[in-house]
Protein backbone atom coordinates (compact mmCIF):
# COMPACT_ATOMS: atom_id res chain seq x y z
CA UNK A 1 0.00 0.00 0.00
CA UNK A 2 1.55 3.11 -1.07
CA UNK A 3 1.77 6.57 1.01
CA UNK A 4 -1.11 7.81 -0.53
CA UNK A 5 -3.70 5.29 0.42
CA UNK A 6 -2.56 4.58 3.88
CA UNK A 7 -3.11 9.12 4.19
CA UNK A 8 -6.11 8.58 2.28
CA UNK A 9 -7.18 5.64 5.28
CA UNK A 10 -5.74 7.43 8.01
CA UNK A 11 -7.73 10.29 7.03
CA UNK A 12 -11.05 8.09 6.79
CA UNK A 13 -10.39 6.65 9.88
CA UNK A 14 -9.96 10.13 11.86
CA UNK A 15 -12.96 11.30 10.09
CA UNK A 16 -14.91 8.56 11.40
CA UNK A 17 -13.67 8.76 14.58
CA UNK A 18 -14.43 12.65 14.83
CA UNK A 19 -18.18 12.02 13.60
CA UNK A 20 -18.63 9.26 15.81
CA UNK A 21 -17.49 11.74 19.08
CA UNK A 22 -19.49 14.51 17.18
CA UNK A 23 -22.66 12.45 17.60
CA UNK A 24 -22.05 11.44 20.71
CA UNK A 25 -21.61 14.90 22.18
CA UNK A 26 -24.65 16.12 20.12
CA UNK A 27 -26.67 13.27 21.87
CA UNK A 28 -25.15 14.60 25.11
CA UNK A 29 -26.17 17.77 24.80
CA UNK A 30 -29.16 16.83 23.81
CA UNK A 31 -29.79 15.09 26.34
CA UNK A 32 -29.05 17.69 28.47
CA UNK A 33 -30.98 20.65 27.42
CA UNK A 34 -34.02 18.50 27.29
CA UNK A 35 -33.56 17.84 31.18
CA UNK A 36 -32.64 21.21 31.43
CA UNK A 37 -35.90 22.27 29.73
CA UNK A 38 -37.80 19.79 31.45
CA UNK A 39 -36.44 21.39 34.79
CA UNK A 40 -37.43 24.83 34.07
CA UNK A 41 -40.36 24.32 32.67
CA UNK A 42 -41.53 22.19 36.10
CA UNK A 43 -39.19 24.61 38.37
CA UNK A 44 -40.86 27.87 36.97
CA UNK A 45 -43.40 27.33 39.30
CA UNK A 46 -41.23 26.57 42.27
CA UNK A 47 -42.59 22.64 42.14
CA UNK A 48 -40.53 19.27 40.66
CA UNK A 49 -42.44 16.07 40.18
CA UNK A 50 -41.42 13.56 42.39
CA UNK A 51 -39.15 11.50 41.77
CA UNK A 52 -39.47 8.16 39.81
CA UNK A 53 -43.20 9.98 38.45
CA UNK A 54 -43.68 8.63 35.03
CA UNK A 55 -44.74 11.86 33.03
CA UNK A 56 -47.80 11.09 30.45
CA UNK A 57 -48.97 12.93 27.81
CA UNK A 58 -45.56 14.84 27.24
CA UNK A 59 -46.46 15.45 23.43
CA UNK A 60 -49.90 17.78 24.79
CA UNK A 61 -47.57 19.29 27.45
CA UNK A 62 -45.09 20.41 25.26
CA UNK A 63 -47.27 21.69 22.67
CA UNK A 64 -49.65 23.42 25.40
CA UNK A 65 -47.08 25.11 26.45
CA UNK A 66 -46.00 27.09 24.26
CA UNK A 67 -49.69 29.00 23.78
CA UNK A 68 -51.14 31.96 25.93
CA UNK A 69 -52.79 29.22 27.48
CA UNK A 70 -50.84 26.79 28.38
CA UNK A 71 -48.75 29.87 30.32
CA UNK A 72 -51.90 30.47 31.94
CA UNK A 73 -52.51 26.91 32.90
CA UNK A 74 -48.96 26.02 34.22
CA UNK A 75 -48.77 29.36 36.49
CA UNK A 76 -52.27 28.45 38.19
CA UNK A 77 -50.93 24.51 38.64
CA UNK A 78 -47.36 26.17 40.20
CA UNK A 79 -49.61 27.97 42.33
CA UNK A 80 -51.79 25.26 43.71
CA UNK A 81 -48.54 23.07 44.66
CA UNK A 82 -50.15 19.98 42.59
CA UNK A 83 -47.69 17.55 40.72
CA UNK A 84 -49.76 17.69 37.30
CA UNK A 85 -48.45 19.41 34.39
CA UNK A 86 -50.38 21.33 31.71
CA UNK A 87 -50.48 18.78 29.28
CA UNK A 88 -52.15 16.36 31.88
CA UNK A 89 -54.32 18.52 33.08
CA UNK A 90 -55.38 19.44 30.26
CA UNK A 91 -56.14 15.81 29.24
CA UNK A 92 -58.18 15.46 32.07
CA UNK A 93 -60.53 18.22 31.58
CA UNK A 94 -61.36 16.75 28.60
CA UNK A 95 -61.71 13.34 30.06
CA UNK A 96 -63.87 15.46 32.55
CA UNK A 97 -66.48 16.95 29.67
CA UNK A 98 -66.92 13.94 27.67
CA UNK A 99 -67.88 12.29 30.26
CA UNK A 100 -70.18 14.68 31.90
CA UNK A 101 -71.75 14.94 28.03
CA UNK A 102 -72.28 11.56 27.71
CA UNK A 103 -74.20 11.11 31.19
CA UNK A 104 -76.02 14.24 30.93
CA UNK A 105 -76.81 13.31 27.27
CA UNK A 106 -78.31 9.88 28.46
CA UNK A 107 -79.63 10.56 32.17
CA UNK A 108 -80.88 14.09 31.69
CA UNK A 109 -81.67 14.83 27.70
CA UNK A 110 -79.17 15.51 25.05
CA UNK A 111 -79.64 18.95 25.01
CA UNK A 112 -77.94 19.02 28.57
CA UNK A 113 -75.08 17.66 27.04
CA UNK A 114 -72.94 21.00 26.07
CA UNK A 115 -74.25 22.55 29.17
CA UNK A 116 -72.54 19.67 31.36
CA UNK A 117 -69.62 19.99 29.38
CA UNK A 118 -69.41 24.05 29.82
CA UNK A 119 -69.84 23.01 33.94
CA UNK A 120 -66.94 20.69 33.89
CA UNK A 121 -64.82 23.17 32.53
CA UNK A 122 -66.18 26.00 34.53
CA UNK A 123 -65.46 23.65 37.48
CA UNK A 124 -61.60 22.74 36.68
CA UNK A 125 -60.79 26.22 36.76
CA UNK A 126 -63.00 26.37 40.20
CA UNK A 127 -60.57 23.64 41.47
CA UNK A 128 -57.53 25.21 40.49
CA UNK A 129 -58.51 28.72 41.85
CA UNK A 130 -59.78 26.76 45.21
CA UNK A 131 -56.69 25.18 45.33
CA UNK A 132 -54.46 28.05 45.03
CA UNK A 133 -56.90 29.97 47.81
CA UNK A 134 -56.18 26.82 50.13
CA UNK A 135 -52.85 27.04 49.35
CA UNK A 136 -53.01 30.64 50.03
CA UNK A 137 -54.67 30.31 53.29
CA UNK A 138 -51.80 27.88 54.86
CA UNK A 139 -49.23 30.17 53.79
CA UNK A 140 -50.65 33.02 55.29
CA UNK A 141 -51.49 31.16 58.57
CA UNK A 142 -47.23 30.26 58.68
CA UNK A 143 -46.31 34.00 57.74
CA UNK A 144 -46.46 34.71 61.57
CA UNK A 145 -43.59 31.78 62.20
CA UNK A 146 -41.81 33.23 59.38
CA UNK A 147 -41.80 37.18 60.12
CA UNK A 148 -40.85 35.29 63.88
CA UNK A 149 -37.53 33.23 62.33
CA UNK A 150 -36.61 36.17 60.34
CA UNK A 151 -36.45 38.60 63.14
CA UNK A 152 -34.43 35.83 65.45
CA UNK A 153 -31.89 35.29 62.44
CA UNK A 154 -31.53 38.95 61.67
CA UNK A 155 -31.18 40.25 65.28
CA UNK A 156 -28.69 37.49 65.90
CA UNK A 157 -26.49 39.18 63.36
CA UNK A 158 -27.54 36.95 60.10
CA UNK A 159 -28.03 38.30 56.33
CA UNK A 160 -31.48 38.54 55.21
CA UNK A 161 -30.36 35.98 52.17
CA UNK A 162 -28.83 33.43 54.95
CA UNK A 163 -31.95 33.85 57.08
CA UNK A 164 -34.83 32.85 54.37
CA UNK A 165 -32.52 29.77 53.63
CA UNK A 166 -33.31 28.73 57.37
CA UNK A 167 -36.71 30.15 57.22
CA UNK A 168 -37.13 27.67 54.23
CA UNK A 169 -35.37 24.41 55.98
CA UNK A 170 -37.42 24.75 59.30
CA UNK A 171 -41.11 25.70 57.82
CA UNK A 172 -43.13 22.84 56.40
CA UNK A 173 -45.02 23.14 53.06
CA UNK A 174 -46.17 25.42 51.65
CA UNK A 175 -43.96 28.38 53.62
CA UNK A 176 -41.17 25.95 53.06
CA UNK A 177 -41.62 24.64 49.20
CA UNK A 178 -41.94 28.71 48.60
CA UNK A 179 -38.64 29.97 50.00
CA UNK A 180 -36.72 26.87 49.00
CA UNK A 181 -37.90 28.28 45.53
CA UNK A 182 -36.73 31.89 46.37
CA UNK A 183 -33.44 30.55 48.05
CA UNK A 184 -32.50 28.81 44.53
CA UNK A 185 -33.32 31.80 42.90
CA UNK A 186 -31.21 33.89 44.55
CA UNK A 187 -28.42 31.27 44.61
CA UNK A 188 -28.25 31.50 40.53
CA UNK A 189 -27.63 35.28 40.76
CA UNK A 190 -31.57 37.15 41.16
CA UNK A 191 -32.24 39.79 42.93
CA UNK A 192 -34.00 39.95 46.39
CA UNK A 193 -36.06 42.15 44.83
CA UNK A 194 -37.42 40.21 42.04
CA UNK A 195 -37.33 36.65 44.10
CA UNK A 196 -39.73 38.27 46.49
CA UNK A 197 -42.02 40.07 44.18
CA UNK A 198 -42.51 36.55 42.07
CA UNK A 199 -43.53 34.75 45.43
CA UNK A 200 -46.10 37.82 46.13
CA UNK A 201 -47.23 37.37 42.69
CA UNK A 202 -47.64 34.02 42.77
CA UNK A 203 -49.44 33.87 45.93
CA UNK A 204 -51.12 37.13 46.63
CA UNK A 205 -52.23 38.31 50.07
CA UNK A 206 -52.42 41.47 52.03
CA UNK A 207 -50.34 39.44 54.36
CA UNK A 208 -47.40 38.80 52.09
CA UNK A 209 -47.66 41.93 50.40
CA UNK A 210 -46.80 43.65 53.56
CA UNK A 211 -44.24 41.37 54.68
CA UNK A 212 -41.99 41.62 51.03
CA UNK A 213 -42.64 45.35 51.01
CA UNK A 214 -40.97 45.17 54.55
CA UNK A 215 -38.15 43.14 53.60
CA UNK A 216 -37.65 45.01 50.00
CA UNK A 217 -37.08 48.22 52.07
CA UNK A 218 -34.91 47.14 54.85
CA UNK A 219 -32.66 44.98 52.11
CA UNK A 220 -32.70 48.62 49.89
CA UNK A 221 -32.27 51.63 52.83
CA UNK A 222 -31.58 49.51 55.71
CA UNK A 223 -32.74 50.22 58.93
CA UNK A 224 -34.41 48.74 62.17
CA UNK A 225 -35.56 45.37 60.34
CA UNK A 226 -35.68 43.19 63.27
CA UNK A 227 -38.19 45.65 65.05
CA UNK A 228 -40.23 45.78 62.26
CA UNK A 229 -40.56 42.25 61.98
CA UNK A 230 -41.36 41.35 65.29
CA UNK A 231 -44.10 44.13 65.36
CA UNK A 232 -45.60 42.57 61.74
CA UNK A 233 -45.34 39.09 63.78
CA UNK A 234 -47.65 40.33 66.39
CA UNK A 235 -49.71 42.11 63.73
CA UNK A 236 -49.85 38.65 61.33
CA UNK A 237 -51.15 36.88 64.81
CA UNK A 238 -54.13 38.94 65.13
CA UNK A 239 -55.45 39.35 61.65
CA UNK A 240 -54.40 35.33 61.64
CA UNK A 241 -57.59 35.04 64.50
CA UNK A 242 -59.41 37.56 62.78
CA UNK A 243 -59.17 35.50 59.79
CA UNK A 244 -60.69 32.46 61.18
CA UNK A 245 -63.52 33.99 62.89
CA UNK A 246 -64.99 35.37 60.09
CA UNK A 247 -64.35 32.19 58.21
CA UNK A 248 -66.26 30.53 61.16
CA UNK A 249 -69.50 33.16 61.01
CA UNK A 250 -69.32 32.81 57.08
CA UNK A 251 -69.47 28.67 56.60
CA UNK A 252 -73.25 28.85 56.79
CA UNK A 253 -73.73 31.38 53.99
CA UNK A 254 -70.95 29.30 52.03
CA UNK A 255 -73.16 26.08 52.58
CA UNK A 256 -76.47 27.78 51.23
CA UNK A 257 -74.23 29.41 48.19
CA UNK A 258 -73.34 25.74 46.94
CA UNK A 259 -76.82 24.17 48.42
CA UNK A 260 -78.91 26.49 45.84
CA UNK A 261 -77.84 24.90 42.56
CA UNK A 262 -77.78 21.33 44.09
CA UNK A 263 -81.11 21.49 44.87
CA UNK A 264 -82.14 22.97 41.44
CA UNK A 265 -80.43 20.00 39.42
CA UNK A 266 -82.37 17.48 41.92
CA UNK A 267 -85.98 19.36 41.10
CA UNK A 268 -84.82 18.57 37.31
CA UNK A 269 -84.18 14.57 38.73
CA UNK A 270 -86.60 13.94 40.41
CA UNK A 271 -88.76 15.43 37.74
CA UNK A 272 -87.39 13.30 35.12
CA UNK A 273 -87.79 10.13 36.83
CA UNK A 274 -91.33 10.97 37.96
CA UNK A 275 -92.49 11.54 34.65
CA UNK A 276 -89.40 9.72 31.90
CA UNK A 277 -89.00 11.59 29.08
CA UNK A 278 -90.08 14.58 30.30
CA UNK A 279 -86.93 16.48 30.16
CA UNK A 280 -86.74 15.51 26.82
CA UNK A 281 -89.87 16.79 25.58
CA UNK A 282 -89.37 20.18 27.46
CA UNK A 283 -85.79 20.74 25.46
CA UNK A 284 -87.45 19.58 22.26
CA UNK A 285 -89.12 23.00 21.85
CA UNK A 286 -87.54 26.30 21.64
CA UNK A 287 -89.46 27.94 23.85
CA UNK A 288 -88.48 25.15 25.97
CA UNK A 289 -84.42 25.46 25.50
CA UNK A 290 -84.61 28.92 26.36
CA UNK A 291 -86.68 28.24 29.57
CA UNK A 292 -83.89 25.86 30.98
CA UNK A 293 -81.01 28.37 29.50
CA UNK A 294 -82.56 31.22 31.66
CA UNK A 295 -83.11 28.66 34.62
CA UNK A 296 -79.90 27.80 34.57
CA UNK A 297 -78.73 31.16 34.18
CA UNK A 298 -80.49 32.31 37.49
CA UNK A 299 -79.10 29.65 39.46
CA UNK A 300 -75.86 30.59 38.35
CA UNK A 301 -76.51 33.73 39.32
CA UNK A 302 -77.97 32.88 42.33
CA UNK A 303 -74.93 31.29 43.52
CA UNK A 304 -72.16 33.83 42.78
CA UNK A 305 -74.19 36.50 44.31
CA UNK A 306 -74.26 34.70 47.86
CA UNK A 307 -70.46 33.82 47.60
CA UNK A 308 -70.12 37.41 46.86
CA UNK A 309 -72.21 38.45 49.52
CA UNK A 310 -70.31 35.49 51.87
CA UNK A 311 -67.07 37.29 50.74
CA UNK A 312 -65.53 39.78 53.13
CA UNK A 313 -61.97 40.91 52.67
CA UNK A 314 -59.89 41.59 55.72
Amino acid sequence: MDTTAQLALGASLLASALAVAGVLTYAAGRSQQQALIERLSTGSGGYELPAGRRRHFTGVDRQLRRTRLGSRVQLKLAATGLDVTPGEFAVYVLVLVAGLWLVAGAVLAPFFGPIAGILGVLAANAFLTHQRTRRTEQFINQLPELSRILANATSAGLALRTALGMAAEELEAPAGDELTLVTNQLAVGRSIDDALGELAERLPSRELVVLVTTLVLANRAGGTLVASLRNLTATLEERKETRREVRTMLAEVNATAFTVPVLGLGAMLMMNSMMPGALARVTGSALGQFAIVVAVGLFAAGFFVIRRLGKIEI
